[in-house]
């Protein structure tokens, strides 16, 4: 049992692309729904939620009937704009269901760098919690080429979503993947790896041991979770890494089961 998980009141969730488009590249409206169910149910249990959501290329590219995500940095900005309206939506229209208010904040790299923006970012953070509001994040992908190009410091969601729960004192990051937690090796090639239920600290074996691969429509592999992690414990916090296929997940994570990886002490 992970008491400490028990009394955190904070908490930053990342879910991925992976979990919010179906594998035949249409939304997975049944993973939204439940989504936004559980988080709401745990914002009327007085958790404070912020939601840091991928999606928004892939949201674009099912608006769009497109099979394959574009290689150019401008179609791919095209893309997030449309999504991102796409993927507000559902949410808007799932979470007014469950009788929970949600809110849009898109950040870019300059945002964070600044002291006097990061600041104003945090008052909104904070103002909006303070409301009963769950923020949903994501990078302002039309404008920042960041996390499209994978060159500079926010690479992508998982290091956003790292990057967010340290600006907001959280007290734990969730990380909702297509994977069950951290392995020591790939279960998808390997039916031998191990997953590791509790990782303390951040090694240079580990990101041996973690691949590379991200998902077709995502941007994240193991490794950026591996440095979302690295990020969190630099600042003794918590991690939680697991399957976000069903979303009511949370409850259990938050119940302090073993689900997943926990990183951190």
């Amino acid at each position: 049992m992970r008491t400490s998980i028990k009394t955190v009141k904070r908490i930053v969730v990342k879910v991925g692309t992976s979990s919010l488009i179906l594998p035949n590249g249409r939304m997975n409206l049944k993973a939204i729904d439940q989504l936004s169910f559980t988080l709401s149910d745990l914002a009327t249990q007085e958790y404070e939620i912020i939601l840091v959501s991928s999606g928004a290329i892939g949201a674009g590219m099912v608006h769009l009937n497109l099979p394959y995500k574009p290689q150019s940095i401008a179609e791919q900005q095209a893309l997030a704009a449309i999504g991102q309206l796409e993927l507000m939506n559902l949410y808007n229209q799932r979470f007014k269901v469950y009788h929970q208010k949600s809110a849009q904040v898109l950040l870019t790299r300059d945002v964070i760098d600044f002291p006097e923006s990061r600041r104003n970012v945090y008052n909104t953070f904070h103002e909006l919690l303070k409301m009963g509001i769950i923020p949903i994040v994501n990078e302002n992908d039309s404008v920042a080429v960041d996390e499209l190009n994978h060159q500079t410091v926010f690479g992508d969601n998982d290091q956003l979503s790292a990057i967010v729960a340290n600006l907001v004192q959280a007290d734990l990051l969730i990380i909702l993947s297509d994977i069950d937690g951290f392995y020591s090796d790939d279960p998808r090639t390997n039916k031998k790896a191990k997953i590791f239920h509790h990782i303390p600290e951040i090694t240079a074996d580990l990101f041996e041991c973690s691949g590379d691969k991200g998902s077709e429509l995502g941007t994240g592999g193991m490794i950026t979770k591996l440095k979302a992690a690295e990020l969190i414990l630099n600042n003794n916090g918590k991690v939680v890494l697991a399957n976000g296929k069903k979303p009511s997940i949370l409850f259990d994570i938050l119940d302090g089961k073993e689900i997943g990886t926990l990183f951190g002490k």
